[in-house]
């Protein structure tokens, strides 16, 4: 008897913006950007299964099942690239905030191709799922690779740091999210008084100088989001302690940056008396990973003489 898998169940991580800057446009006229990035413990959680068809389900979430999903254009780039004549079933739980600059669409898709890897033993290296997934989003090599990077360009060019000095994370969705396209046309717009120094952070995070990470951090994207939230947030995540907070990618999602974890509990507890999607977090080191395999066993076939 030959083990097949069967089914595997991997845990993909949000990811927050340390330091996002718009550094100039490129010609093919996307925003250059400069930005350090960090995967924290907010997951989406995805089931794959085998299948003759593909099948994409998200119970309880309102995000369109349809061929414009990032899972599902992932799903069909991984057996394009591959040559398998395969499908899946794949069914995601999501944790993640829609339209908050967490880049949880990201995660799915590099969920999905992880966990096809894995499934249907492929073998794809790092490399190849990253070539793969920056076809699918600009954010999801960075989701497959995870922890602690200096992201640049349109989010082509990784370079892995050592991880992000020790600490907490209190995110706050406010009740509108924002959409990306939207974001950046206001900031071709208005510009932006906030441009952070990217270089200086990537080396406090070298040194594993916390209050150093949280002085060199901020958003160019912030100012000309339109999400009116995000001063008062900040303000309140400040009261209750954070050594910074700031908006996270496009937004909506706020978040504060905190040196001691009794402060960041309280502050989540305060917050989630105004808003009802508050997040207490870390940082993790690693992107999309599979957590656990299922397999069963299928009859050898003998080759007939």
């Amino acid at each position: 008897m030959a083990t097949q898998k069967q089914s595997v169940v991997v845990l993909a991580p949000a990811k927050l913006n340390l330091s996002l800057d718009v550094v100039g446009l490129l010609p093919n006229g996307y925003h250059n950007l400069d930005m350090v990035m960090q995967t924290i413990d907010l997951y989406e959680r995805l089931t794959l299964r085998r299948s003759q068809d593909l099948i994409l389900r998200m119970p309880g979430s309102f995000v369109p099942v349809n061929e414009k999903n990032t899972a599902y254009k992932a799903a069909l780039a991984f057996f394009n690239y591959t040559g398998l004549l395969a499908g899946a079933e794949i069914v995601i739980q999501k944790r993640v905030p829609v339209r908050a600059g967490m880049a949880g669409g990201s995660a799915d898709a590099a969920g999905v191709l992880v966990g096809l890897n894995e499934l249907y033993g492929a073998r794809l290296s790092m490399s190849e799922l990253c070539a793969i997934g920056a076809g699918i989003g600009a954010d999801v090599p960075f989701a497959l690779m995870g922890g602690t990077c200096r992201v640049q360009g349109v989010g082509d060019f990784l370079k892995p740091l050592p991880p992000c000095p020790d600490c907490w994370f209190v995110v706050v969705m406010p009740n509108v999210g924002i959409s990306t396209p939207e974001a950046f046309k206001r900031y071709d717009t208005m510009g932006s008084p906030v441009h952070p120094d990217c270089e200086k952070q990537e080396q406090a995070v070298r040194a594993a100088d916390l209050a150093a990470v949280c002085a060199a951090a901020g958003n160019a994207l912030e100012h000309c989001s339109g999400a009116k939230e995000t001063p008062a947030i900040c303000e309140k995540l400040n009261a209750h302690g954070a050594v910074t907070s700031l908006m996270t990618g496009s937004g909506a999602a706020v978040f504060g940056v905190f040196d001691r974890e009794e402060a960041a509990q309280a502050a989540a507890q305060a917050l989630r008396q105004e808003y009802s999607q508050v997040y207490f977090a870390r940082p993790v080191r690693g992107g999309a990973r599979v957590v656990s395999v299922r397999t069963s066993k299928t009859p050898r076939t003998t080759p007939q003489t």
